[in-house]
């Protein structure tokens, strides 16, 4: 593979504009470009979840998450061009499905608790849910296409899930809610 960054200090963002991948430049503060940090931290966020222990196949999916993530970035800096395939959403829907399954029902709200794991997991989620709020705001802008949203919407369900599961690797659970209503319903 050829070197594709021969110089990272170009200095030609110093007036607030940064460069796209078909050349074009924007602000720093154009909606595209917080889509783009958005999932940019969140690949970020989950390189940092990868150095925990967890099962292999978590381990894995993750991995493969982050690539995909990296062809989103791509996607969001070339207007009009298409990196994110519908198959990677449908691989999210497959990992939702297998591990959801394996899941006790919630019976309660969980806090963002737990495992260290379990809990960058959740910070993962977090950070999801602000990259798609940032691509939904982009799309209404400019047209964009559908795998973008649906990734990031189905990726922050599979990381809840995944913090249910990190968090019951060493015989662990959830950290749960303690609703005043469900007490006092439950104490009458």
């Amino acid at each position: 593979m050829a070197n594709r960054l021969t110089q990272i200090a170009t200095r030609t963002g110093d007036d607030g504009s940064t460069g796209l991948g078909d050349n074009t430049r924007v602000s720093k503060d154009s909606l595209r470009v917080h889509a783009m940090g958005d999932v940019d931290e969140l690949n970020s966020n989950i390189g940092v979840l990868l150095c925990e222990e967890m099962p292999l196949d978590v381990r894995e999916l993750l991995v493969e998450v982050q690539h995909q993530l990296f062809n989103l970035g791509g996607e969001l800096s070339i207007p009009g061009f298409e990196l994110l395939k519908p198959e990677a959403v449908a691989q999210l829907d497959d990992a939702l499905e297998k591990y959801n399954a394996a899941l006790p029902r919630l019976a309660e709200f969980i806090l963002p608790a737990g495992s260290r794991a379990a809990s960058l997991a959740h910070v993962c989620r977090t950070v999801a849910r602000r990259a798609e709020r940032a691509v939904v705001a982009l799309d209404n802008a400019e047209t964009l296409k559908e795998s973008p949203r649906q990734y990031l919407n189905r990726l922050s369900d599979l990381l809840f899930v995944l913090t249910r599961v990190l968090n019951r690797m060493d015989g662990g659970d959830d950290v749960y809610w303690k609703s005043e209503r469900m007490a006092r319903a439950a104490a009458q």
